[in-house]
């Protein structure tokens, strides 16, 4: 199939820079144009993965949401179940699994569904199982990065939550805001109004708007489609309607209902007339729609991989004790690198003379410390010494002036006589 290519043929190639990077003009047909359509014929082959919670007090119409929104009757009906005296005491996770093609294209939905949230009288970190099913896959998806080999790696993050508010029409409950504020980090958050048939469309406006203030109150970071350089006026245009109707007010219906006019249409009849769940005057479930599926899911994907994974990879890693040298990721200048590393050397230096003069002046200290204990033993042996000639020398003049008075120097003592003791008599 041939591709129609509009290059400039000029001549020799011209060079302009641009954000640092080198451009030039090609001068015929090179062929790299067609790399979206290599693209595109390697998703086809793969196909798609797309993983969707769907969080909400129970009777807010989520399995029907789910079913209206890809058309298929993907949850099977629920069956009553009698009424018993016990009650499930915990939020439940259970994940729908289901494949899905469409024109050639075919799509692994996950649908993770949290049955219990909100219906208990204390609904106090009804969040928690929420939270640690999300980082279970965040978990499950990092372990097998870290595999030896990554050839088969299945991605089961999630990818979009949606968080169904009640159509109370006064606030956001302190459920909804503890909810939202504990995973608007960890999940792309969209929140939509449930049966939004049962308020007036200027009550819808109302509720909208303080939800909104709540969200900006909290600072809660919901999902936001983003611009980017290629898109044009009219597509910059449809993704501002898109995002004008957050939070999105929503009427699921996978039934057909006949209007007034005869047409058959997906909606709800009530005496007073038909809502249509196609109709844009009606509910918001097209915008809904458009975002979720046709226009901004891979942007979904990319968007919890880049930034939500990322962000909870980084924070696990750190945890576990792992440290990232940024200087591998700098272009490196060689004359920045050479003056870089002459500062190092200079500080190196530097600091290398100021740990010689602290050796030098504790040597010198140490010196001067035993030279004074010296001094002091030397002068102590000194005086010792002097004391001790000192008294020899009084023992001498002692003596001297007994010899010169003609007495001994030493006592004298009784002399005994000799003999026996006849003698005498």
């Amino acid at each position: 199939m041939a591709t129609e290519v509009s290059v400039p043929l000029t001549p020799p190639a011209s060079k302009s820079l641009m954000n640092g990077a080198l451009r030039k003009k090609l001068q015929g047909y090179v062929g790299f144009a067609n790399l979206p359509n290599q693209v595109h014929r390697k998703s086809v082959k793969k196909g798609f993965n797309f993983t969707i919670m769907v969080v909400g007090e129970s009777g807010l119409g989520k399995s029907t949401l789910v079913n209206t929104l890809f058309n298929a009757p993907l949850y099977p009906p629920k069956e009553h179940v009698p009424l018993t005296g016990e009650s499930p005491k915990t939020v439940g996770i259970q994940v729908l699994n289901t494949d899905i093609e469409e024109n050639g294209v075919r799509l692994k939905l996950n649908v993770v569904d949290t049955p219990g949230f909100g219906d208990f009288i204390n609904n106090e970190e009804s969040w928690k199982p929420i939270l640690e099913t999300i980082e279970s896959r965040f978990d499950a998806y990092l372990e097998q990065e870290n595999r030896v080999n990554r050839s088969k790696i299945t991605d089961t993050r999630v990818n979009a939550c949606l968080y169904f508010i009640a159509p109370t029409g006064h606030s956001l409950k302190a459920l909804d805001i503890e909810f939202m504020k504990r995973l608007h980090k960890k999940v792309n958050l969209i929140p939509v109004i449930a049966k939004s048939d049962t308020m007036t469309s200027e009550e819808i406006a109302a509720f909208k708007e303080r939800i909104l203030l709540d969200i900006a109150h909290h600072d809660i970071k919901i999902y936001h489609a983003q611009h980017y350089d290629c898109d044009d006026i009219e597509t910059i245009n449809e993704t501002k309607d898109v995002m004008s109707k957050i939070p999105f007010a929503i009427v699921g219906s996978d039934k057909a209902v006949e209007t007034a006019d005869g047409r058959l249409v997906r909606g709800r009849k009530y005496p007073w007339g038909v809502i249509e769940v196609d109709n844009e005057d009606h509910c918001d479930f097209v915008k809904l729609r458009q975002m979720l599926i046709r226009t901004h899911m891979e942007e979904l994907r990319e968007f919890t991989n880049d930034i939500h994974y990322e962000n909870y990879r980084t924070e696990k890693l750190l945890a576990m004790g792992y440290q990232q040298d940024n200087t591998v990721f700098r272009e490196v200048d060689p004359l920045a690198k050479l003056e870089e590393e002459r500062a190092l050397h200079e500080a190196k230096l530097v600091k290398m003379e100021q740990d010689m003069k602290h050796v030098f002046q504790q040597k010198v200290q140490e010196k001067e410390a035993k030279l004074t204990q010296s001094e002091a033993e030397l002068y102590a042996k000194h005086k010792e010494m002097k004391d001790a000639l000192e008294k020899q020398r009084l023992d001498l003049e002692e003596k001297k002036r007994r010899i010169e008075q003609g007495r001994p120097t030493t006592p004298d003592k009784p002399t005994k006589k000799k003999g026996f003791g006849f003698a005498n008599k």
